[in-house]
């Protein structure tokens, strides 16, 4: 349990607020400091629903978002190692609703009415976009050991024309930018096959829009390309993504071929095994952040709910209070980005805090500007007390939480550690090498390494640093990396090495040219036969002087 009790006030902060966990925090302070202010200027109407209990219970969540055939489905198949109940995999677009995949006990199928009514499921809020919508949104249950950390959203594959996007029956964007700010992880799928952005692929990922942290990029399939094609498919998914996706920071993608199936083309299948780890890290951390990211969501929407207070007030001021009220409102619409940067440079706002002009501009058509609220500086004060002093009280119960368990991890499924058998990542490659074998693994090209080192002028049967300098630098590896292959070679820290420790050098640097890391300390596999402790010679010795 997360604890901030502060015992000598009885268990209270020192506004009298109690909590004992982090999310008890979040929700109260939700509830009692930002949640006024939604209410009071319209914010769930402009923006965003008013957050329930289930939204701050609720497990992390992985979003999935692709072109159909991208393999968004065979994915989470991929996950879970098992199929879920609802699943339809094919080359022709297969999913045509959304798929809430999450745990329970019992496996089966929740339509998507009975689904936005209970109240333990953070879903409810969906109810707003209709019928059309949830006759195409189910919940699929079932117990297995991913889904008991995870909840994954599987979506419909996206089309393109203009006929798709009106035949769906609902704002496909609304809903993905609905779910973009509730998920943790937001994952983009692209066929190596097919990296062309529809339109209406294109407005999905503008929809994510303030959510860049959260989205990852996958190149799935990669495997059916070989590696020159490989280098352009990615080249070019880059190129498009930077049309779209308007940060200065490049986006983060994943290649590989996520299905249980042989790979096409083999040569990069240690860059796919890279990737699929590096991918399962960013997942498997999801429970652990979570608390971080429901506090990170917090504030980004009390930086949104406090600069509408500030529109919204504003407009308000501006109205006349008899006469002409309707062309005035004609007139701030139309100056509304003009009444942006008199609230950037009044209340001291940044530009990236104010929500699409646009999309602003149209939705203020249908209101009244006389009836809005006046600016309650009060609550405005109440959510800035919120955000300078009790988010940092959380912030201290995470990292003590964190210090005193340990950290949250998604397994089973694809997860599932195989670290330690033969094909665990990394398994007899690199310095690992040689780990499983009787012989040292260094006396196979030692012959070579031998013809070298004679060639040095080894004296007493040893070269000196100056001597073996020339040859390492052969390799035009940095000297930070030569330094540390030279203190692991030199075994007896004599300053010289023999013709064992050379041949160790020489075999440490093969290892780092051909990409692996090299390792703190030696392994005991790697040790020269000649530097190794004879424990026999030990027990005789210990005997002895007994």
């Amino acid at each position: 349990m997360f604890t901030w009790v502060n015992k000598e006030q009885g268990g209270r902060n020192k506004e009298g607020d109690m909590f004992q966990t982090v999310t008890e925090g979040l929700q109260s302070l939700y509830t009692k400091k930002l949640l006024p202010l939604e209410e009071t200027y319209l914010f769930h109407d402009f923006h965003s629903p008013a957050l329930e209990e289930a939204d701050f219970q609720s497990k992390p969540m992985v979003l999935l978002v692709g072109q159909y055939s991208t393999g968004k489905t065979t994915f989470i198949r991929y996950l879970l190692e098992q199929d879920f109940p609802g699943m339809r995999i094919g080359p022709e677009p297969t999913t045509d609703g959304f798929i809430a995949v999450m745990y329970n006990d019992n496996e089966g199928v929740v339509p998507g009415n009975a689904l936005v009514v209970d109240p333990k499921k953070p879903f409810r809020k969906l109810n707003s976009f209709g019928n059309s919508f949830l006759n195409r949104f189910i919940c699929s249950q079932m117990p297995n050991q991913v889904l008991q950390s995870i909840s994954i959203i599987d979506t419909p594959g996206i089309l393109s024309g203009e006929k798709q996007r009106i035949s769906r029956g609902y704002d496909f964007s609304e809903v993905l930018r609905w779910f973009g700010e509730r998920v943790d992880r937001i994952i983009l799928l692209f066929d190596a096959h097919k990296l062309d952005i529809s339109d209406e692929f294109s407005e999905a990922i503008r929809a994510f829009r303030g959510q860049d942290d959260k989205i990852r990029v996958v190149l799935n399939k990669a495997d059916q390309v070989d590696t020159q094609q490989l280098m352009r498919v990615y080249g070019a998914l880059m190129w498009s993504l930077g049309k779209v996706i308007n940060t200065p920071e490049v986006v983060r993608v994943y290649l590989g071929s996520f299905w249980a199936k042989p790979l096409q083309n083999a040569e990069n299948r240690r860059l796919f095994e890279a990737e699929t780890q590096d991918l399962f890290r960013d997942i498997q951390g999801l429970p652990r952040n979570a608390a971080l990211r429901k506090l990170n969501d917090l504030i980004k929407r009390a930086r949104l709910a406090k600069v509408h207070a500030y529109i919204i007030s504003y407009l308000k001021k501006e109205m006349p209070s008899l006469f002409g009220k309707e062309k005035k409102k004609e007139e701030l619409i139309a100056h509304l980005p003009e009444i942006y940067q008199i609230l950037q440079r009044e209340h001291h706002i940044s530009p990236g805090d104010f929500p699409n002009v646009i999309k602003m501009q149209e939705q203020l058509q249908h209101y009244d500007f006389s009836k809005f609220p006046s600016m309650k500086v009060k609550l405005i004060e109440s959510v800035d007390r919120m955000l300078s002093t009790k988010i940092s009280y959380l912030m201290n119960m995470i990292r003590e939480e964190e210090s005193k368990q340990p950290p949250q991890m998604v397994k089973g499924g694809a997860f599932e550690d195989s670290s330690d058998g033969p094909f665990g990542h990394g398994y007899g490659e690199g310095v690992s090498a040689g780990a499983d074998t009787e012989d040292w693994i260094v006396s196979r090209d030692k012959h070579r390494y031998d013809e070298i080192f004679y060639t040095l002028m080894p004296v007493n049967g040893r070269v000196t640093g100056i001597n073996a300098k020339k040859e390492m630098m052969n390799s035009r590896l940095p000297n930070t990396v030569l330094g540390k292959i030279w203190k692991l070679a030199d075994c007896d820290k004599d300053g010289m090495l023999d013709d064992e420790e050379f041949a160790l050098a020489q075999h440490l640097i093969k290892i780092k040219l051909e990409g692996f890391e090299l390792p703190i300390e030696l392994p005991n596999h790697l040790v020269p036969p000649s530097h190794r402790k004879n424990p026999t010679a030990d027990i005789l010795y210990n005997h002895q002087e007994d």
